[in-house]
């Protein structure tokens, strides 16, 4: 019984994770960017990095940038379901998720370029 529901729980959080995938995918050019360009570097983590600390850090570095993204897309499509009228409160929401989606890019750079230089 317990088995039973522990696996459907668990088939049914996949289910709303691949929609949620699907749904930044379809919405979101800055997402597809992002995805792309992990597709990109995630191989690439392999050879900049010369130990397996440096190999997580490249590619952690990575994915908090796709966390960050899909963070703010869900707090950019709440706010704008309760309103699309201009709002003070609205736009610092907004302004503050995609200050957070920049620190995450910054962050990913200095991983990348620290391991990267110090490699050389």
């Amino acid at each position: 019984m317990m088995k039973k529901l522990i696996t459907r729980r668990i088939l049914k959080t996949s289910q709303y994770s691949v929609q949620g995938l699907l749904s930044a995918w379809k919405s979101e050019e800055a997402f597809r960017v992002e995805v792309i360009l992990m597709l990109v570097l995630l191989p690439a983590a392999f050879f900049v990095g010369k130990s397996a600390l440096e190999i997580c850090l490249l590619v952690m570095s990575l994915f908090i940038v796709l966390i960050v993204e899909l963070l703010n897309t869900g707090l950019e499509k709440a706010i704008d379901r309760i309103s699309m009228e201009v709002n003070d409160i609205s736009g610092f929401v907004k302004d503050v998720g995609s200050a957070a989606v920049a620190i995450s890019i910054i962050q990913a750079l200095i991983v990348w370029a620290v391991i990267y230089f110090t490699n050389r």
